[in-house]
């Protein structure tokens, strides 16, 4: 019996241990001894680092899944048909290669997180922790939709064939879990972290209005969007002047990214999220930007008055790559929170609450400006039409920064902005198929794959 729960450690490492796995591991041997650990910040930095390997693949189902990029997958049919490998050796590779390390690494984080929540007495890291396990989460239902619910470090060996790994309805997910940590993280946090990359209250309370734009709750959403941005100039964040400096490390307007660097490895391998983005992957290296957001980038250009600066500074036309990261692929952090996201999302709450479209068009103006356009402002009045607008906004706001397959799903627009009806099984990704093995068929598999 001891033999076979060894093995099956060995196998479901994602959902079984804590324990980090490189140079940043300071965690104590005798991790699964949540009793013989008396500090744990080093606990905490490990729930920090496991979101490394979850960036790359979430950038590239942020843009690639959608309207934005294309991917190719050796002779098989481009990215957005990823579902066609759900019983061929390329759907395997696909879902391993792109999906496992999201998966496991997020998990590993939720695990340390436990670990911290549970067992720390230092009530601000149980607060990051709460903060990072609420943002695992989040991007987990993003993803896969229903996921397993695990709440405790699983401290014990003997314990582990004992975890229920029966996936959890999203709702009750975001209603458990997701929302109580980042309301959480809010009551228990400062804003001291924001200079060194931590979690802190006002980047607590922008995922936490993320989180009720997902669910559709517009009135929860609009306050609590509107206090970040209303609050953030007191914290020092603040739009960038230059759109060309809107994803430098030390961007104003970043509330919170995952701190990636060169000098220390990566919890995931292959081409950084930056490389994708420039063509520099076999997967991604030629003409891999759409013809669409092209198009998109000069239509805004056409109707906004001037030239939309966007462009230039994001894309290549004539190579069709991504020019918007200039500093070395594994030296650039991914932003997972930035000022322009928030206010974007705050103009959409509003006018999904029914405000006049003077009250939201000039929140878009900032934004506006600096890509060089004129206000909306006296140019769109009617409900639908703002709503329209905004999208347009975030698409090239935030263009090759992971948001887009994301935001089509969450406003019900993927068939019209994609020009194909998709079956909604497609809208969330393939559960990694070595993660449904190891459970012994406890974790199933998406329907459609």
């Amino acid at each position: 019996m001891k033999k076979m729960k060894t093995i099956y450690l060995a196998i479901v490492s994602v959902l079984l241990i804590t324990a980090c796995d490189n140079d940043l591991d300071q965690t104590p041997p005798l991790l699964l001894e949540s009793s013989a650990l008396e500090e744990f910040g080093p606990v905490l930095n490990a729930a920090y680092y496991y979101h490394t390997g979850a960036v790359t693949p979430q950038a590239v189902m942020g843009d690639f899944r959608a309207d934005n990029l294309t991917f190719i997958f050796d002779d098989e049919p481009p990215y957005p048909d990823f579902h066609t490998y759900n019983s061929d050796l390329g759907g395997l590779a696909i879902s391993e290669i792109y999906f496992r390390p999201f998966y496991r690494d997020l998990y590993k984080s939720i695990l340390s997180a436990n670990n911290v929540i549970e067992n720390s007495t230092d009530p601000t890291e149980v607060a990051e922790a709460k903060f990072l396990r609420a943002l695992s989460y989040f991007k987990l239902v993003m993803v896969f939709g229903d996921v397993p619910v695990i709440l405790t470090p699983q401290p014990d060996v003997s314990v582990i064939p004992d975890v229920d790994l029966t996936r959890q309805q999203v709702a009750d997910v975001y209603n458990n879990v997701i929302i109580p940590d980042f309301q959480a993280a809010i009551a228990g946090l400062g804003n001291s972290g924001l200079a060194s990359g931590r979690a802190s209250k006002i980047a607590a309370q922008g995922f936490l209005g993320k989180v009720y734009m997902f669910r559709g709750n517009f009135n929860e959403a609009a306050p609590t969007l509107g206090a970040v941005v209303s609050g953030a100039a007191a914290v020092g964040i603040s739009l960038e002047n230059d759109f060309a400096n809107v994803v430098l490390d030390q961007s104003s307007e970043i509330l919170f990214s995952t701190k990636l660097s060169s000098s220390i490895p990566n919890s995931s391998t292959g081409t950084a999220f930056v490389g994708w983005f420039q063509a520099k992957d076999t997967k991604a290296d030629q003409d891999n930007v759409t013809l669409s957001l092209i198009a998109a980038f000069d239509a805004s250009s056409a109707a906004g008055g001037g030239t939309d600066l966007r462009k230039d500074l994001t894309i290549d036309t004539a190579l069709r790559r991504g020019v918007k990261y200039t500093a070395d692929q594994f030296d650039q952090d991914f932003i997972e929170l930035r000022l322009s996201d928030v206010v974007l999302m705050y103009a959409e709450a509003l006018n999904e609450n029914s405000a006049p479209a003077t009250t939201v068009l000039p929140l878009l103006d900032p934004i506006r400006t600096r890509a060089g356009l004129n206000s909306l402002t006296g140019t769109v009045s009617s409900q639908a039409d703002v709503r329209q607008a905004i999208a347009d906004e975030r698409r090239l706001e935030l263009a090759l920064e992971g948001h887009r397959w994301f935001d089509l799903v969450r406003t019900g627009t993927v068939d019209a902005e994609m020009g194909a009806t998709i079956s909604s099984n497609y809208h969330v990704f393939p559960i990694p198929n070595s993660e449904i093995l190891a459970s012994d068929g406890v974790i199933t598999q998406n329907d459609g794959y």
